[in-house]
């Protein structure tokens, strides 16, 4: 099973301004770099969460379908399921029929019960679900996991000089794991 984002999310739950009056920032000379600690901060959350905070879209390659009838997207929100591609022994792709799907998209992570499940004869990722997840607008985020990247981007920031950017994120903030647990995942 595995995940792969297609298309980023066309903005940031959590926006520059916002950082900068969290931080009581004025100047503009370290703009990219706070947008870049969102970028972080978000994409660290949603990794540890499985929820994707913005309208963004996902493929879910399978090699097989599960044994029970629930497939497990691994991201919640979920949006739409936009398309199930079936690949034959020689990698050509044929879309299934979407009318008999079951999807419980705000479910965490959001399932999916397929009822037609013709056996795919590629042998590895024979099966693709592609799907949207995310909250359509920053006014839908709720607000503890917003809260969450501000501080973490904030918490970034202070290290900016000890840790280069691309080995963020280095360390996490006293509280954040609080703000998120009502939106981690849990396993036995």
């Amino acid at each position: 099973m595995t995940l792969i984002q297609t298309d980023p999310p066309l903005a940031e739950p959590v926006t520059l301004a916002e950082l900068k009056a969290h931080l009581r920032l004025d100047a503009t000379d370290e703009d990219g770099l706070l947008e870049g600690l969102i970028r972080v901060a978000r994409t660290h959350l949603e990794a540890v969460t499985g929820v994707a905070l913005m309208s963004q879209g996902f493929r879910l390659a399978l090699d097989d379908w599960p044994q029970d009838a629930v497939i497990q997207l691994m991201r919640t929100p979920v949006q739409t399921v936009d398309a199930i591609l079936l690949y034959d022994a020689d990698g050509v792709a044929r879309n299934l029929d979407l009318s008999g799907l079951l999807l419980d998209g705000i479910a965490h992570p959001a399932r999916l019960v397929v009822t037609q499940r013709p056996r795919p004869s590629q042998p590895i990722n024979g099966i693709e679900i592609e799907f949207t997840a995310g909250f359509n607008s920053i006014n839908e985020v709720p607000p503890e996991l917003k809260r969450a990247i501000l501080i973490h981007a904030a918490h970034l920031y202070e290290f900016r000089g000890a840790v280069s950017a691309d080995m963020q994120p280095a360390s996490i903030p006293a509280g954040y794991d609080r703000l998120i647990a009502p939106w981690q995942r849990r396993t036995l």
